[in-house]
């Protein structure tokens, strides 16, 4: 039987693993299939647990020696950070406080499933864990610093760890600017470990690979999909809200919509002036368009026919509106029979909470553009639907662009406006 550096065996740390996923599916079967997707690998070199977005990583010491409701909160924790790639989301951000931001979300989503326990030390913030991490981090630098939360564990790695060991084993691998330190599961460590994070942020990011970035996010994404279909295959009903929120934000748009919406912001096919200087400075070199702003008015279908499936579709699109044009104004409905909104949005706002179920009705939103429109900006109307409702009677003045779901209205039953199609 071999044994890690400390004593514990592989086969015994193996077996633990193995019995938090068995927990696991008894809480939760959408953890638990997540779970499967992800590799578990022990390391003395991390203080208690970290992960670098693909591996979990444990100490195998400090987590043998944990209760076992403790190693399935800590397990849980962790898996979180990966499946919602928060080790690829921090970017150029203050380590510790976008570590503390990941925790505030990942704990929130543990504690809103009502069954499994947060890890010890856990932190929490009800006020502020329904936002994303991003706003989440926002939110706490405008704190005082006396009055922002102690990060307990920094567990988000800048850059992948390397190993040629499998789980449990004692891996080689690529300690961070060279160092060493002995292994132990104090709070020493931990702080070494996130003041080596702070070290360089361009350095640490240059870490990570374009390819392996994108594999990374594909599949986490396909783990998502793959567990909420078991989901829904078990009869287990819907995800609670809180996590959904979390899911949605990292679904990618499938169109392209700088060149969607290029197409009806400006006046011809060469109407093109150059880069905008404004954004150059961020070495972001993105075509001129006249004036301040563009308007987006966007209505999101939330009608009975319309299910969480496709409502994250419509989500994930809208994000990638907003994050087509950094001038972008963007309003947004939502709508069933009735409208709801209008919600102003920017590229790094909260999504308000959907409301709707009801049945389609297309009339409110296109009156509601009509009273919203300024007539001073060019505008566009997008409609994200499955297509079957009431249409207006006369066309709308702004051009229209339907995004539908698949096993939508048909193409050419639009009476007017462009259509494209997204797939699940």
């Amino acid at each position: 039987m071999t044994a890690t550096a400390n004593g514990a065996s592989i086969s015994e740390l193996e077996r633990l693993v193995s019995a938090t996923r068995l927990r696991l599916r008894m809480h939760s079967p959408f953890f638990a299939a997540l779970a499967m997707f992800a590799e578990v690998r022990f390391s003395e070199s991390v203080a208690l647990a970290a992960t670098d977005g693909r591996t979990l990583w444990f100490h195998p010491q400090a987590y043998a020696a944990l209760p076992a409701n403790q190693r399935d909160g800590l397990f849980l924790h962790e898996l979180l950070h990966a499946a919602l790639l928060h080790p690829l989301r921090r970017g150029m951000r203050d380590h510790e406080q976008f570590n503390i931001a990941a925790d505030l979300v990942v704990n929130g989503m543990i504690a809103a499933e009502g069954s499994l326990q947060l890890p010890e030390g856990a932190i929490r913030d009800v006020r502020l864990e329904h936002h994303s991490v991003e706003e989440i981090y926002e939110l706490l630098q405008k704190r005082q610093k006396r009055k922002r939360p102690q990060l307990p564990l920094a567990d988000l790695l800048a850059a992948p760890m390397t190993t040629s060991e499998p789980a449990g084993g004692s891996p080689t691998h690529r300690r961070q600017r060279g160092r060493s330190r002995p292994a132990h599961s104090g709070q020493d460590k931990s702080a070494d470990h996130h003041k080596q994070g702070r070290e360089s942020s361009a350095e640490q990011q240059s870490g990570r690979d374009p390819a392996d970035r994108q594999e990374l996010e594909a599949h986490w994404k396909q783990a998502i999909q793959q567990a909420q279909v078991l989901l829904r295959s078990q009869g287990k009903g819907d995800l609670p809200a809180a996590l959904q929120r979390h899911l949605d934000e990292i679904a990618d748009p499938q169109l392209d919509w700088r060149s969607q919406l290029w197409r009806y912001l400006v006046h011809t096919p060469n109407d093109y002036a150059g880069f905008d200087r404004r954004f150059i400075h961020q070495g972001l070199y993105l075509d001129h368009l006249e004036g301040e702003s563009v308007e987006v008015f966007c209505c999101i279908d939330t009608s009975g026919s319309v299910g969480q499936e496709e409502l994250s579709l419509f989500l994930g699109e809208l994000r990638g509106i907003l994050s087509a044009y950094p001038m972008l104004r963007c309003w947004l409905w939502y709508a069933d029979a009735s409208c709801y909104g209008p919600y102003e949005l920017m590229e790094d706002s909260e999504l308000p909470a959907p409301e709707g179920g009801g049945g389609t009705d297309f009339r409110p939103f296109f009156k509601q553009v009509q009273k919203t429109w300024s007539r001073e900006k060019r505008a566009v109307c997008v409609y994200l639907t499955d297509g079957f409702g009431d249409f207006p009677k006369q066309e709308p003045e702004l051009p229209t662009l339907w995004v539908v779901v698949p096993g939508g209205l048909e193409n050419d039953e639009f009476p007017w406006g462009e259509v494209v199609r997204i797939h699940q």
